[in-house]
């Protein structure tokens, strides 16, 4: 057990508050290359169908959006005309039918996702029939996942019945913050129809809610965002999120709009991120990886438990519902086993390919055997806040000292993050504190063999 003063709180945050991946992949995005073309793609998802996890994924990225957020840093376009709408959607469909030519469909269908942008600005009709056209070639495992991102601003009753009509089961809704004049700096529309109704009629609808917040947000301090998360708590969604802001405005010059209008300093995003926890953890909701609490009965939950929560770039699943990931639309990334490949950006080009029969690949990255070693190590521990070298090993079928080997692990630097209280460290196990948990991307970081010491083009953990 470790006891911090104030003082030594602020130097342990100052010293490890530092530029590092995110690692929702490994190795990050950032290495993706221009040399990874249309035929290593294909190859790679020829590969899928024998090696790796059987099950298939669907990542479908609906860019538009009614307005654009200054915060945000995902790959989003204002809105576009119906007749851009509907040749998109129908680029989509173009796009499905040149993978589903390449997929084995004798294998089951785990997991289609939705995100943006936001999916939900466009007629849901469209995404109706997507999920048809994708549910028309497989068999599903038990209960599959239909998810979908909503920004909760333009959506009346009607619409949130046609998305419950659309075949999805769960819903991730974008509120961010109750807090009117946070919304209003960060460009963000308040929800229609008050949160608490809208959970309740997806509740009765039998589809699982998440409510997704932001915390480090211009106007934002520990008490009023503690405010918004006792207000999340009484709509009783089945997950709540809490996303530490990143500023990245190399990525979205608005952000600095964020910047000039005053973000919290590091020490209050911190007690933000400890009042949420505190507050969630005493109405019953488990932490589970970097920012996502759920109920006890939460699939998420048992998972990590049983120590096999997983993650891909779509956010936290099981290994019950994790597939390969195959990527459809503008700047869609496919998570393979053996490579990783993303569409290109552009909007235009990104139609005009697939009208002429063509995958849109941009870049991509396939792993080596070492990398693919080190991934595991880095997914189990940013997943299940704990690493047993011995899981680990009997999951990759290499002695210990091997997988160690294939690593950046360093006996000396690991010592110091123990030191600190960051972590429990013995020779079978690396384990994350409570008080080192925001810093699991560190700890992450101290193993990857490819980081060699650069913070370039990262947000920081707080």
């Amino acid at each position: 057990m470790y006891t911090y003063s104030k003082d030594q709180l602020e130097a342990l945050i100052t010293k490890y508050n530092r530029p590092i991946p995110r690692y929702t992949s490994y190795p990050p995005a950032n290495f993706f290359s221009d040399r990874f073309v249309t035929e290593d793609y294909i190859q790679a998802i020829k590969e899928s169908n024998t090696e790796g996890v059987s099950n298939v994924s669907f990542y479908i990225h609906i860019p538009f959006c009614n307005h654009l957020c200054h915060y945000c840093g995902c790959n989003s376009i204002g809105m576009r005309n119906e007749t851009v709408i509907a040749r998109y959607m129908k680029a989509l469909n173009s796009e499905l039918t040149l993978l589903l030519k390449q997929i084995d469909h004798n294998r089951k269908l785990a997991q289609i996702h939705y995100g943006g942008g936001s999916p939900s600005s466009i007629p849901i009709h469209y995404l109706k029939e997507l999920n048809d056209q994708i549910l028309s070639h497989f068999e599903t495992i038990d209960y599959p996942e239909i998810a979908i991102e909503c920004h909760p601003g333009y959506l009346d009753e009607k619409a949130w019945k046609d998305i419950i009509d659309a075949g999805f089961n769960r819903v991730s809704i974008g509120v961010q913050d109750f807090d009117l004049k946070v919304l209003k700096t960060a460009n963000r529309r308040p929800s229609l129809l008050p949160v608490d109704k809208v959970v309740e009629l997806l509740h009765q609808a039998g589809l699982t809610v998440n409510l997704d917040f932001i915390y480090g947000l211009p106007h934002q301090t520990a008490e009023s965002f503690a405010e918004t998360i006792q207000k999340a708590i009484s709509c009783k969604p089945d997950r709540l999120v809490t996303f530490s802001y990143a500023h990245v405005p190399w990525v979205n010059k608005q952000m600095l709009i964020l910047e000039k209008a005053g973000l919290p300093n590091k020490e209050e995003k911190q007690q933000m991120y400890d009042n949420a926890n505190g507050l969630l953890v005493q109405a019953g909701y488990k932490p589970v990886g970097m920012d996502h609490f759920v109920k006890p009965v939460d699939e998420l939950y048992l998972a990590l438990s049983e120590g096999r929560l997983h993650r891909n770039f779509q956010g936290y699943c099981t290994r019950r519902t994790t597939g390969q990931v195959y990527g459809l639309g503008t700047t869609a990334i496919s998570q393979l086993d053996n490579a990783y490949a993303q569409n290109t950006k552009n909007l235009d080009k990104y139609m005009t390919l697939v009208e002429e029969d063509k995958l849109p690949i941009f870049k991509g990255y396939r792993l080596s055997k070492q990398e693919k070693v080190t991934r595991e190590v880095i997914e189990m521990l940013m997943c299940n806040n704990t690493l047993d070298w011995q899981e680990v090993s009997l999951l990759l079928k290499q002695h210990i000292d091997e997988v160690k080997k294939q690593t950046a692990y360093d006996l000396v630097k690991l010592q110091d993050l123990a030191n600190d209280g960051i972590i429990k460290l013995s020779p079978e196990r690396i384990e994350m504190t409570q008080l080192g948990h925001p810093f699991v991307r560190n700890v992450a970081a101290s193993l990857d063999p490819l980081l060699n010491g650069t913070e370039e083009n990262y947000s920081k953990p707080l």
